[in-house]
This record gives structure tokens, sequence and C-alpha cells, in this order.
């Protein structure tokens, strides 16, 4: 049936003007699916606000409301048998690997289904580590975190700590929050291609984009995890061949890639159906591969709570935590954010950092913020 266009006012299309499906729910269902919780956002820049980061004021209220929530915090010992197992298995199916053709599909398979799985697996076994909830100490900490870096094929777990840690003390700070992409990606990759290149190449951004925003100062940790990862690199190589390597390496990629688990990347902090929510949870079954990484809005409210009780520190709070829209599917997430022109490398939330605010500032009003701050210590001198 041909549609009579002369009844819609000039459109050229049906869909004209009409909003993507809502991709984030409440976690037990929305009254009314239909209902934006706001417009959409402009595509030609990020979302600049002038809030502060809200995890630390949700954290400080659910301990008002339930101080027990102390007793959840600290390590979980069962992580570091978790790690042996996983680094076991990988290491084992890539010398099992030995002789199999890098190209054919036993390989890409394996290296796809199992190694992304296991790798990914890894990548967010140090993400629990650099938080020191594996062991009390510090020292086990970093050490497991080396040993946990080995599958992966090269050394990151040093640096990831300090950018990590810097990703959750300064949330959305432009320049030092690394998690958030550059004006330069926003050029280059906002568009459906751009964003493809993105979704299947994310893992290099994540490890390169760093190195080019803030450079972090170079510790005997950084020297060990290179020197073991070089040192297990080589002795894998000279003793079966480098088949189990690339292997290795492969299943990093993959992990990073267009694969069901490495959605969280793009569904913890990218802002979705018009919302200035800047953590987004998801709570399926992939959570059980991935330390609970989904439970993301509770891990940044309290990142002193292990794993294993993410579920139970949800549970506490449900006045808090069943009210903030979440994602229902992590592979469907990499996929709606290809697709849907309401989301892209421009849906983030930025803050200026407090260097750049002070830059900002105009002469005037730093000449008497300086006057303010001799005479406030005039006045305690005298």
């Amino acid at each position: 049936m041909t549609t009579n266009f002369s009844l819609f006012g000039g459109a050229e299309s049906l869909t004209e003007g009409k909003r993507s499906p809502r991709r984030t729910f409440l976690p037990h269902g929305d009254t009314n699916v239909a209902v934006y919780p706001g417009p959409p956002q402009d595509p030609a820049d990020f979302l600049w606000l002038m809030t502060e980061e809200p995890h630390r004021t949700r954290r400080m209220a659910i301990m008002k409301a339930h101080p027990e929530v102390t007793k959840l915090m600290g390590y979980e010992p069962l992580t570091k048998y978790v790690v042996f197992l996983v680094v076991a298995l990988q290491v084992s199916v890539a010398i099992a690997l030995r002789h199999t053709p890098t190209l054919s599909p036993l390989f890409i398979f394996c290296a796809y289904a199992i190694g992304g799985t296991a790798n990914h697996n890894l990548f967010l076994a140090i993400h629990e580590i650099v938080h020191n909830l594996a062991f009390k100490r510090i020292v086990p900490n970093k050490l497991l975190a080396i040993f946990a870096n080995l599958p992966i094929g090269i050394p990151y777990s040093a640096a990831f700590k300090g950018y990590h840690i810097e990703h959750h003390k300064f949330l959305g700070q432009d320049g030092i929050d690394t998690d958030l992409p550059t004006h330069f990606e926003l050029l280059c990759l906002n568009n459906v291609l751009g964003k493809v290149f993105f979704a299947t190449f994310q893992i290099l951004f994540y490890a390169l984009r760093p190195t080019f925003i803030r450079r972090q100062k170079f510790t005997h940790w950084h020297v060990l995890n290179v020197i073991v990862q070089v040192l297990f690199d080589y002795v894998l190589v000279s003793n079966f061949g480098a088949k189990p390597l690339i292997y290795l390496i492969a299943s990093s990629f993959f992990a990073g890639s267009l694969h069901p688990c490495a959605g969280h990347f793009i569904a913890e902090h990218y802002l979705w159906d018009g919302m200035e929510q800047e953590t987004f949870s998801y709570y399926g079954w992939l959570n059980v591969l991935a330390y609970n990484v989904g439970y993301h809005n509770e891990h940044h409210d309290f990142p002193s709570v292990a794993w294993t009780r993410l579920p139970a520190l949800r549970a506490l709070a449900p006045e808090f935590y069943d009210t903030l829209p979440s994602h229902p599917s992590w592979p469907m997430v990499t996929l709606n954010f290809i697709r849907d022109k309401e989301v892209g490398i421009f849906a983030r939330a930025k803050r200026l950092s407090k260097e750049k605010m002070v830059k900002n500032t105009p002469s005037t009003a730093k000449t008497e913020a300086d006057d303010l701050d001799r005479s406030s210590d005039s006045d305690k001198s005298e």
C-alpha cells in the first residue's frame, strides 16, 4: 500500500522526528516504557555538568540509612582461587593449541569463546584486585594482579591501578578520568561507522588513551610488571612456539571487542534515554563471568565492597538502587550503541577539573579569591 505523504505536512519519512526506543529500565519494570526520562542529547558535544559526581552523595546517604553496610566491606578470599583457576585454564588451552593453525576455525573459535571470556574475567579480576579486595595487605594484592596479568600477554596491571583509582576519585573530570573519550574521538567516531570501529577496537582505546591524556609516574611495580610479563612470554614462546602467545593476545583483543561480556565497557558510564545518570548497572547472569562488575552503581558507591557482596549491598538498600534505571542486556548495549542515533561517543558526562576551572576563571574573580584567602590568613594570624 502506497503511503499518502500529502497528509504529513512535508515529512519525507514516517519515522521522522521519532525517538529511538528506550534502552534502560527500572530493575522491576517501568510502569510506562514509552515515557522518556529526558530529551535527546546534542550529539555535537559531551554533556558538561557543574554538579558533583553522584556516588559520594549516595554513599553518605546509604551509610546514614543503613550503618550496617560497613559489615559488607573488606577483601574476598575466594578471589585468588578464581584467578589461579582461570590463569591455569588459559595457559592450558594456549599450550594445547600450539599445533593448530592460527587462522583455522578451531583456533579462532577458542580464542573468542574460551579465551575472550577468560581474559575478560582476568581484566575484571585485576579491576577487583586494584581495590585491594583479594588480600588484607597491599603487596599480595599487587603481586596477584601481576600474576593475573600473565595470560593477557601485555603488561598493564600496574598502570591500570593508578588510572582506575583516579576514575573513581575524579569521575567525569576532563583530563583526569581517562575512561572518558577525547574531543578527537568525538570528531572522528561520531557516526555509525565510527561507533562500529570503536566497539570493535575499544580495548585499544582503553589501553592507549591514558598515555596521551595523563601519564603516570613509573614505579618499581611497573618495572616488575613488565619484567615478569616479558619473562613469561619468553618462556612460553621458547618452549611451545609463538602460537600460544598469539592465542593469548588474540583472547585479550576479543575480550575487549565485539564480545557479549565486553558490552559492560559501554554500559557502565555512557548516557542513555536522555538522562544525566552517569553510571548504569546490569543485573543479568553474565555477572557470573565478570566479578559482578554489572553492579556498577553499587561498586562506585562502595569500592571497598568485594564482588561477592555487591548483590547483598543492592538488597540492603533497594530504595536507592531499585529506583535507578539499569541495562537488561550487555550484548544489546553494544548493538544499541552502534545503531541508535541518541547515543554515541558524545554520550558521556564531563566536568572541568579543578585546574581547568581555575584557568577558566576571569582574572578579576581570581584576584578577589586571592584577596579573600589573604584576609582569611591574616585573621587567623591575629
